[in-house]
């Protein structure tokens, strides 16, 4: 399994291709190939796996019941969202149109690595809505981490 960690500013060509940090890249199993599975994220970003990562979401969603309304709405939902992508030689992913048009991702990107996977921002969106302030995050760690 991938750690990924850090955070990134890079370019969208006109072809809606975003060639991966080094770091990143580096970060993928060698297992994996070049096969990465994008789906539409929380908060409007976009949300990159590794095979291995996206297995295991698979699975939880899948196992969902097929003769509970809620489940079906959300396997319909979470397949509709999800494109598979082909990592070329270069690094690079072709993102499709619709999932730029999701994020608001038009020619700059904003990566956040989360551990298992890897977040795609519009960078306003990230700057204006998500960033935390160090100080905050300091005190909702310690309320989180306070009740384990």
């Amino acid at each position: 399994m991938g750690m990924f960690n850090g955070q990134y500013v890079c370019k969208i060509d006109a072809k809606g291709r975003l060639a991966l940090p080094a770091k990143l890249k580096a970060a993928i199993p060698s297992s994996n190939g070049n096969e990465l599975y994008l789906r539409f994220g929380d908060e409007g970003c976009l949300a990159l796996y590794t095979d291995q990562e996206f297995k295991s979401l698979y699975n939880q969603i899948n196992g969902l019941s097929d003769r509970n309304e809620l489940h079906r709405k959300i396997k319909r939902a979470f397949f509709n969202s999800l494109a598979v992508l082909e990592m070329d030689s270069a690094g690079r992913i072709l993102i499709p149109k619709n999932f730029l048009e999701y994020a608001k991702i038009d020619s700059e990107v904003y990566i956040q690595a989360i551990g298992k996977f890897i977040e795609l921002w519009n960078p306003n969106t990230f700057k204006n809505e998500i960033e935390m302030d160090p100080k905050e995050l300091s005190a909702l760690l310690d309320s989180t981490l306070g009740e384990l």
